[in-house]
């Protein structure tokens, strides 16, 4: 045993009494009326501030009343499903399309955008010797650490590293958005070769590719995929880009800009809320899930023993005793995510090409049966529906991503919307953000030592 990380009886004990003192009785917080999570009791957010960057409609008022809709999201007014039938359907990919409209609030023409793929293009280098002295040295088992540990040590490398003008920032940002896939993929290799002692192997980016081409380049041995694949990848990247100010990673990249903080500083933040499995890191939950899953059900087409597993999950006896069935439900979203909505429509592609459309049907019938199970078991103020992160990890383990890369992904395509965010922050020279807490610690007289 490691004596750093231990957990000797002192602490334990230790961890009793913080765990004593700081249970906070729940009926102070009706008492209070704190909106926990930020949120009301029907689940709707408390507003917090305004932005222009994105829209999540799950609701329509009819007479003063909430009626739950079919999910819609829109990036700077644009529906997001028109934005991806919009460039599929001109066969080409979208994520750099997207990352422009994030950023500078409207849809480039192509000679904006071939401008910008270039800027891109050209950021899309570490600095010398960063992979060596930085990413392969004390390698993470977990790549958002690294990720992390790398973003902050770019700070090092910036001449102008504090400057939140917002010629400064953007730069900044165009510049992380740039070497994210470097920096996960290179994480991903380096773990790879110290922790499982497989052969390391570096790719440069290639000119020329796209985002999604790019990550599958520099991943694989071979450097070799499919257009379907990079297609399909593409899409993920473009619905992960961003999802409004208030969910927990963004809204983190707005206290932190607010408090006036470097660019690394505020993307390192962000990066930590993602890691999160309430977040982020939910399409591995999803994956572990139907691992569990296919060993348990003998049969993947039996409703009754497929619903009975999902019984056994929300009654914590089966899978990791959570009470959770891991990508249903959404804290927005109630009817639809549409999100999962177009990411389904590509995983019936790939599911044919790679010839496993048995594990897709059992995709099908969970994202069927389980609003039901949920619905039966639970009181739930709105409905449930598969989330984004449901069919997300399932398709990263069709395209033979590690499950290592999984949350990594989504910050590539996140960053985008957290330097929108940020800039939009900066722009509008805000409060620093400082929401209120209710202490309820009674007070007490200070007692001499020799009295306690």
């Amino acid at each position: 045993m490691n004596k750093y990380t231990e957990i000797t009886p002192e602490i334990k004990d230790l961890a009793d009494l913080c765990k004593r003192n700081s249970m906070i009785d729940p009926e102070l917080y009706r008492k209070y009326d704190v909106k926990r999570g930020l949120r009301d009791i029907s689940g709707r957010g408390v507003l917090t501030g305004l932005t222009e960057i994105c829209e999540i409609l799950s609701y329509t008022i009819v007479n003063d009343d909430y009626v739950p809709c079919e999910g819609k999201l829109y990036y700077r007014g644009y529906d997001v499903e028109e934005l991806i039938k919009g460039f599929t359907s001109e066969n080409r990919f979208g994520f750099e399309e997207v990352t422009y409209l994030l950023l500078f609030g409207e849809l480039p023409t192509k000679e904006q955008l071939e401008d910008f793929e270039r800027l891109l293009e050209r950021y899309r280098e570490l600095p010398p010797s960063f992979v060596r002295d930085i990413i392969m040295k004390a390698p993470s088992k977990d790549m958002m650490n690294t990720l992390a540990r790398s973003v902050l040590t770019l700070y090092s490398y910036d001449d102008q590293a504090d400057d939140i003008s917002i010629e400064n920032v953007l730069r900044q940002s165009i510049q992380l958005i740039s070497v994210f896939p470097l920096l996960s993929v290179y994480g991903y290799q380096a773990y790879s070769h110290y922790y499982n002692n497989k052969s390391l192997v570096i790719h440069p980016p290639k000119e020329g590719l796209s985002t999604a081409e790019n990550i599958l380049y520099m991943l694989r041995p071979n450097m070799k995929y499919s257009e379907l694949e990079a297609k399909i990848l593409d899409v993920a990247l473009v619905l992960h880009a961003e999802h409004g100010g208030g969910n927990n990673s963004t809204f983190t990249t707005h206290v932190v800009t607010s408090s006036g903080t470097d660019t690394y500083s505020s993307v390192a933040a962000s990066l930590g809320s993602l890691k999160g499995p309430r977040h982020g890191g939910a399409n591995i939950k999803v994956m572990q899930m139907f691992d569990d899953m296919k060993e348990n059900i003998k049969d993947w087409t039996d409703e009754d023993e497929v619903r009975a597993y999902l019984l056994d999950i929300l009654n914590k006896k089966a899978f990791d005793k959570s009470g959770l069935i891991y990508g249903m439900g959404h804290a927005v979203y109630s009817i639809s995510d549409p999100r999962a909505n177009v990411l389904k429509s590509y995983v019936k592609q790939l599911s044919e090409e790679k010839g496993i459309m048995k594990e897709y049907g059992l995709y099908e019938l969970v994202e069927r049966l389980a609003p039901e199970v949920i619905a039966r078991e639970r009181r739930m103020y709105k409905g449930v529906s598969a989330n984004v992160d449901f069919y997300s990890g399932f398709v990263y383990h069709m395209l033979g991503l590690p499950k290592e890369l999984y949350t990594p992904i989504f910050a590539i395509a996140r960053i985008s919307g957290w330097s929108a965010h940020r800039l939009e922050e900066l722009v509008n020279a805000g409060k620093i953000i400082r929401p209120a807490y209710k202490c309820v610690a009674k007070l007490n007289p200070y007692k001499p030592m020799s009295e306690r």
